[in-house]
């Protein structure tokens, strides 16, 4: 393999490395480039690439977008509201029973989900998103969701838009100490910016 020198998010900067190199097939992993557009500036100039377009890659670039899209056509989902305003934000976590999920809407890197166990826990998290910017622009609009129990897995599919694929099911493990005990990590689910879990309470 070769290393290039052209960021990620550098979508023109990429068109015109593989128009030069002649890439025959471009395999997108990041999200970012996607949400940019990537698939439908390389489809429009002739490039062979694995990947949705910019309108698709809205699913995974905008949390609020996929709820309401999930709402629209009746996909099971958690029950949730979305706020661009902290003050009516923070209003709806104090008042709501716990637990609960905020979510950043925008990209943040596979860590812009917070589980509040706490009214307390939730404000501040609302704090750090929407007024602090922890995660930049992505956390100017959140989605506020009711906590699901049970077991989680992703399940990724092809599709031509006509027929599906389905992939093998994965299974993410976030916690930072075993049983369950530590705080999320990230990868692709979510991290507590402000739980310390004792050093007592750590299990082997």
């Amino acid at each position: 393999a070769e290393c290039v020198s052209v960021a990620a998010d550098d979508i023109q900067g990429l068109l015109k490395f593989a128009l030069r190199e002649k890439i025959d097939l471009t395999v997108v992993g990041p999200e970012v480039p996607l949400v940019a557009g990537i698939a439908d500036l390389f489809r429009e100039n002739g490039l062979l690439l694995f990947g949705p377009s910019k309108e698709t890659a809205m699913l995974e670039g905008s949390k609020a977008f996929s709820k309401e899209l999930m709402t629209k056509y009746g996909v099971p989902t958690a029950g949730y509201e979305i706020f661009t305003n902290v003050k009516e934000a923070k209003h709806y976590v104090i008042e709501s029973e716990m637990p609960v999920v905020i979510k950043a809407d925008g990209l943040a890197a596979g860590k812009g989900v917070v589980i509040c166990e706490s009214a307390e826990q939730a404000v501040v998290t609302l704090t750090q998103m929407m007024e602090e910017k922890c995660f930049g622009d992505a956390g100017s609009k959140v989605v506020i969701e009711k906590k699901l129990e049970g077991e989680e897995l992703s399940v990724l599919v092809l599709t031509d838009g006509k027929k599906i694929l389905p992939l093998a099911s994965a299974r993410d493990h976030k916690r930072a100490y075993d049983h369950d005990r530590g705080p999320n990590t990230g990868g692709m689910g979510a991290f507590s910016p402000s739980m310390k879990i004792p050093d007592s309470e750590i299990g082997g």
